[in-house]
């Protein structure tokens, strides 16, 4: 009985958790405009930036850990598709990336204007 009983409560188990481990690609921002913005916007601005950081940084690391475990599952994966899809997480991960250091930047941007106006 104890044979069946572990290898059946952990597919259940996985079957429960892959929706779970899912990853949800955070909702891209809208940067406050530091010309016309109000300090209390901007300050709210500054929140929801470093907010969509940590959420892109979850989404990184969870597309990451979601490729690793896809992969142990896998038996015998070929050189051309191991190769497949190590490019697919790199291209995933990068364009991640470059969406967060452009909203980072936009925003960076924005508090100089926001400056250069309250001078």
């Amino acid at each position: 009985m104890n044979t069946i009983t572990k290898p059946l409560v952990a597919t259940l188990f996985l079957l429960c958790a892959a929706p779970i481990l899912a990853c949800d690609y955070p909702v891209k921002i809208t940067v406050p405009n530091g010309v016309a913005a109000t300090k209390e916007e901007m300050l709210e601005g500054q929140k929801a930036v470093k907010q969509y950081v940590a959420d892109m940084e979850a989404y990184l690391e969870c597309i990451v850990a979601e490729e690793q475990a896809s992969r142990a599952e896998m038996d015998n994966l070929d050189a051309e598709t191991e190769q497949q899809r190590e490019d697919m997480l790199n291209k995933k991960y990068n364009a991640a990336v470059e969406e967060m250091e452009t909203i980072a930047a936009a925003f960076n941007s924005e508090v100089q204007a926001y400056k250069a106006r309250n001078q």
